[in-house]
């Protein structure tokens, strides 16, 4: 989702994207998008946030084992979390730690 990354102030944008190109970046397949928009309906998040189900949706299929965020709207919740699970359960993925930046620093 570089496209996000690039949006907003442009000094910002500039430093977000400079950070960023020396991350994987992972690839969208026919079963991301079938994942993301079971996420998506499960969810019921608000169209102008269905990119949310993809970063959902590629961090669980691409077996990463954390999704840092600080969207604790659409990502970041007890009730995200819970549908995320059950979803992956259906499709027999592992299912990310999704936590905020504070979270995943915590000892």
């Amino acid at each position: 989702m570089l496209e996000e990354a690039a949006k907003g102030d442009p000094e910002a944008a500039r430093l977000r994207l400079e950070q960023l190109g020396s991350f994987q970046v992972v690839e969208v397949f026919a079963e991301i998008h079938r994942l993301a928009e079971a996420y998506f309906a499960a969810t019921q998040i608000p169209e102008r946030a269905r990119a949310d189900s993809y970063h959902l949706a590629l961090a669980s299929w691409h077996g990463l084992d954390y999704l840092v965020s600080w969207n604790c709207t659409h990502i970041v919740s007890g009730r995200v979390r819970m549908l995320v699970e059950e979803i992956n359960a259906t499709f027999g993925i592992r299912t990310p730690i999704i936590c905020t930046p504070q979270e995943l620093m915590e000892v």
